[in-house]
């Protein structure tokens, strides 16, 4: 497909990123995610009896599981902030009160191996489930933005751990734990149980019909409320940037004509890189759930003059991730929303929000 030339002068919007799409026939196009069927506020733990039973867990576990929740709604914190709680008492303990340490920890006790430093309190208080998870769940609610951070940056966050992401492959058994042991269900998309980048089920931009530069003639009525034109890749990922931020409505926080600190427009996806240079957010070579995809102009298919903005929705183990967006395929089908899995190698950089952090 021909990129188009066409720009716009004098108003606040970004030319078009498109996408030529011939360098990724050979991805896999993925299907939307499932729309959320349920909101995750806080849970509410049940008391654990002999009949209450989750597949691989004994009652012990349970009821350790079972005591970090309660901890936490004394301390109002979210189903997500429990889950996260019992996932680091996964990792580091099994949820076992555990009287033993480690070689790295030799003094660490209890659920979750909190260390005999004075900031954990008395031996007494690490043994003991309820007060060992409650300092680690004021821990956790002192780390600014951990709600933004993947769950395992969050505990590492609290833990310090060498690893960041030890805690990861424990997620899966913390969610489903929380959701046995309370008295409602909960959805990761489209909640605040999600990680970042999955705050939306699918194609949930709210411009979705609105004309494009194209159908409108490139005339400011085409541009959305964040000073992009509609339907295209750089108004899509400056969508959920604010999304993530916790800006989901009008007065957005970041708009093209605002977002650099230096009064230039943040622009067409050829200038997103430098954007976030100016703004002094960080980028990086690892796909990240929520972070900003950037082709440079030509790389991987994008467009020679103008590149490619989209968002990582999910990372694969097998060096891939899964990519969503706007404007990504060639026509008839631009201008829609699109998912791909996509090589890590293939972009130019990965532009971080200010809570993301790069493996290293």
């Amino acid at each position: 497909m021909k990129p188009s030339t066409r720009l716009s002068t004098g108003a606040a919007v970004a030319v078009p990123g498109m996408m030529l799409g011939l360098i990724f026939s050979m991805l896999l196009v993925l299907a939307p995610a499932k729309p959320a069927v349920a909101d995750c506020g806080p849970a509410v733990s049940v008391v654990v009896d002999g009949n209450t039973k989750v597949d691989g867990y004994t009652q012990e576990q349970l009821k350790n599981a079972a005591a970090i929740m309660g901890a936490g709604k004394t301390l109002h914190l979210s189903a997500k902030g429990q889950m996260i709680s019992v996932m680091v008492a996964l990792g580091e303990s099994g949820l076992q009160v555990l009287d033993t340490g480690d070689g790295a920890g030799p003094d660490s006790r209890g659920l979750f191996q909190q260390r005999d430093n004075g900031a954990w309190g008395s031996y007494a208080d690490r043994m003991d489930p309820t007060r060992s998870a409650t300092n680690f769940i004021q821990a956790l609610q002192s780390v600014v933005g951990w709600e933004l951070l993947e769950p395992t940056l969050a505990g590492n966050k609290v833990q310090r751990n060498a690893d960041p992401y030890h805690y990861q492959k424990y997620w899966p058994e913390a969610v489903k734990l929380v959701q046995a042991l309370s008295n409602s269900k909960f959805s990761l998309h489209g909640s605040d149980c999600a990680i970042p980048g999955q705050s939306g089920a699918g194609d949930d931009y709210p411009w979705k019909n609105s004309p494009t530069w194209l159908q409108a003639g490139a005339n400011t009525a085409s541009t959305s409320p964040l000073g992009m034109y509609y339907r295209e890749c750089v108004d899509f990922a400056l969508w959920r940037v604010n999304q993530q931020m916790g800006s989901t409505g009008a007065p957005f926080k970041f708009l093209n004509g605002t977002f650099r600190p230096d009064g230039q427009q943040l622009g067409s996806a050829v200038t997103w890189k430098a954007g976030w240079d100016a703004k002094g957010w960080p980028t990086g070579n690892t796909p990240r759930v929520g972070a900003v995809v950037w082709y440079a102009p030509g790389a991987g298919g994008a467009d020679p003059n103008f590149g490619h903005v989209a968002v990582v929705k999910d990372v694969q183990a097998n060096g891939t991730y899964v990519e969503e967006g706007y404007n990504g395929n060639p026509a008839p089908a631009d201008h829609s929303y699109y998912t791909r899995t996509v090589a890590n190698t293939v972009p130019s950089a990965f532009l971080y929000l200010p809570t993301q952090e790069e493996k290293k």
